[in-house]
């Protein structure tokens, strides 16, 4: 029996037509810009979300930490959510690695921050304080649930940074998720931004990577600080080739990951001891958590799906994460609907 792995997205295998690919694919220098693939895979993820220029990089914390070394000086100050993944689980690179501080504001359960909020936290103009130079949004927000923003609030934030002198970049990790979900083109998801990353290796399928999109200004500078961090790849052809059939073949499929998401929640409720916090999910991802009462914990609980060849998220002591893919199929939901009757 295949176990049914919904621990993340990033468990994804690459299709057989990325290995082919791969295989055949054509190669250089990319630290020389001689890799015709790369160069191909940059040029269309700029084209997709409407930028200038790409930079194909090893991960999406990789392009994050690029991105906010590019906006930043040491000593300046990046404003995101309390629950943003570039806060919480990129080793502290920003602050390890660019001397930059980060000015966490309460995301609200739409993963929304108040603009209100964003506004007051923008430092005046004082030596007593670090200068505030960027703003972090996430696309879908991972830790709220898998929840997309909408063009309407991304763009009302573009504008107060602007506004503000700030510039915007959006961890779109999971952008092409947001965008079939919401039915917009992914370009009005980032119009306003001055820099975004998106993820080939989660739903889209790749082996290894993300894309980091800007000017063209931005991305030369950005380019730099990839090669400073260990990030420079010569014939990264053969990895960019399974990441151009990704963004070829497998967005307009994502609906169907979510269409198993819902699924799964509406299965999960009304199991005794088992509260699902959002019952038709947005996009590919189930939160639940254990009723306090329950005897045991939801890392036990977890070990106890293992004996059912299911493997799910732990994110906190009474708390699951499961996210729908490609290799998740109708019967594999049913198996872990099951499972968990079994077990609670």
């Amino acid at each position: 029996m295949e176990i049914v792995d919904l621990r993340s997205d990033t468990v994804t295998q690459p299709t057989t037509e990325m290995r082919e690919a791969m295989a055949k694919a054509e190669v250089g220098d990319d630290v020389f810009g001689e890799d015709p693939t790369v160069n191909e895979l940059e040029r269309i993820s700029a084209e997709k979300m409407g930028k200038e220029a790409g930079l194909f990089v090893a991960s999406g914390t990789m392009g994050n930490l690029c991105a906010v070394l590019a906006h930043c000086n040491r000593g300046d100050e990046v404003i995101m959510g309390n629950l943003a993944h570039t806060f919480l689980f990129e080793g502290g690179g920003v602050a390890a690695l660019g001397g930059v501080q980060p000015r966490t504001l309460q995301n609200q359960p739409d993963a929304t921050i108040k603009l209100e909020e964003i506004r007051d936290a923008i430092r005046p103009n004082d030596v007593h304080h670090p200068i505030s130079r960027l703003i972090i949004l996430e696309n879908t927000h991972n830790r709220c649930g898998g929840i997309p923003l909408s063009p309407d609030y991304v763009q009302s934030v573009g504008n107060l940074a602007q506004e503000k002198g700030l510039a915007l970049h959006v961890d779109g990790a999971r952008i092409f998720n947001a965008s079939v979900a919401l039915g917009v083109d992914p370009i009005a998801l980032v119009k306003p931004a001055d820099s975004v990353t998106f993820c080939l290796s989660k739903a889209l399928c790749a082996p290894v990577g993300s894309v980091l999109c800007g000017s063209k200004e931005f991305i030369y500078k950005a380019r730099r600080i990839r090669k400073q961090v260990g990030g420079g790849m010569r014939q990264a052809g053969v990895l960019a080739a399974a990441g151009t059939i990704a963004l070829e073949k497998m967005v307009d499929r994502l609906s169907e990951d979510h269409a198993r998401a819902r699924e799964l929640a509406k299965g999960l409720v009304g199991i005794s001891w088992l509260r699902i916090e959002n019952e038709s999910p947005p996009t590919n991802m189930v939160f639940a958590s254990l009723e306090a009462d329950f005897p045991i914990s939801a890392s036990a609980v977890a070990s106890k799906l293992l004996d059912h060849q299911v493997k799910v998220g732990v994110v906190g002591a009474r708390r699951f994460r499961m996210v729908t893919h490609y290799w998740i199929t109708d019967e594999g939901i049913t198996r872990v609907i099951n499972a968990f009757k079994q077990i609670l």
